[in-house]
């Protein structure tokens, strides 16, 4: 069986693309991944890494806490209807979908 030069050129041209567009997704997934980690970095210096606060802390822990009620309490903070000492001023400076990327994030840690 012979395979002639065009067909092997069409198997190895989808192969590639079929390759490049993976590595494309990951790279897409990992860029993604790598901006909600530095978010939830800019928690860590009071709520802990990953979102679990030191023991014994006034500060909660996000680690685990539901999507919706995290998103609800930063919306809250952000119009100032829950009061705070800083989470009013800080929370002004995220969008909404930060808002919920961080809650995703942190819904998803164990606590």
């Amino acid at each position: 069986m012979t395979i002639k030069p065009m067909a092997a050129f069409a198997v190895f041209s989808v192969a590639i693309i079929g390759l490049t567009n993976n590595a494309l997704a990951q790279t897409d997934a990992g860029k993604e991944a790598l901006y909600v980690k530095s978010l939830a970095a800019t928690c860590a210096n009071c709520h802990g890494t990953n979102g679990v606060a030191v023991t014994g802390s006034s500060v909660t822990s996000l680690a685990g806490l539901d999507k919706a009620y995290t998103v609800a309490q930063m919306k809250a903070f952000k119009t100032g209807t829950r009061p705070a000492t800083v989470m009013h001023q800080l929370s002004k400076g995220y969008s909404d979908a930060q808002i919920e990327v961080l809650a995703a994030y942190f819904a998803a840690q164990k606590k």
